[in-house]
């Protein structure tokens, strides 16, 4: 049974009631991205980039899965072949849904990490900057999550996968950020079909060898039931 490997997007999500990177009045346009998603601005005014996280977390935790995570987490239990479920995401709705594995390649807002000794554990719903490491002792805790110029999670385990893949998927995701946006490219070097699925198609549409467009909560259930043979 082919392989197949999806990267989701914050389009999967904002039917939840979290908004994508570009909205236009969206949280991240009422703040400069140096100053709280980078190493430096968190050196710089840690209590501004924990505040900033704080309101990101608070709006996960009141978040519900929608009709598309619950779909991506029926292919994973029902499909008989694997399935890669690869996010972009830092929210855990994919899990709430039911998804078994998930790789967070940008981190998760719930989960906290010691910038001094790289000790990870559940984040407590407000984290602040005299938090001290569990493992340490150290007042070095941060939101485990990528920054800009950081480096993406599990990325040899990531590219491993993709190998394997005969289906790539894009859900709610514009392409366009790299690392990710090469996995397309690979995708269809290793003669893997590929589809977009979005709102409607991204810069990048032109790489995908097929498109489905409109809201993921739509979409996706009728895409995973035509996977399962439904």
């Amino acid at each position: 049974m082919d392989a197949i490997f999806i990267l989701t997007g914050a389009g999967i999500s904002a039917e939840s009631g979290l908004g994508t990177f570009r909205d236009k009045d969206g949280l991240w346009t009422r703040y400069d991205l140096r100053r709280v998603a980078t190493p430096e601005g968190f050196r710089a005014d840690p209590a501004l980039v924990h505040d900033f996280y704080n309101m990101r977390r608070q709006n996960c935790l009141e978040a519900s899965p929608n009709a598309a995570h619950q779909a991506l987490a029926r292919l994973q239990r029902d499909y008989p072949g694997e399935v890669t479920l690869v996010t972009q995401n830092v929210d855990d709705l994919h899990e709430r849904a039911g998804a078994a594995e998930v790789i967070h390649m940008h981190g998760e807002l719930l989960r906290a990490l010691c910038a001094a000794c790289g000790h990870r554990w559940p984040a407590p719903a407000r984290m602040l900057p005299e938090d001290r490491c569990p493992a340490c002792d150290r007042a070095a805790t941060r939101p485990d999550i990528v920054w800009f110029g950081e480096v993406p999670y599990r990325m040899d385990e990531i590219v491993e996968r993709l190998a394997r893949a005969r289906l790539f998927a894009v859900i709610g995701s514009s392409g366009e950020v790299y690392p990710a946006a090469g996995f397309v490219e690979e995708a269809v070097s290793q003669g893997a079909r590929t589809v977009e699925i979005n709102l409607e198609p991204c810069g990048r549409g032109n790489l995908f060898g097929s498109g489905l467009y409109g809201p993921a909560s739509a979409v996706v259930p009728s895409w995973v039931e035509g996977l399962l043979g439904g």
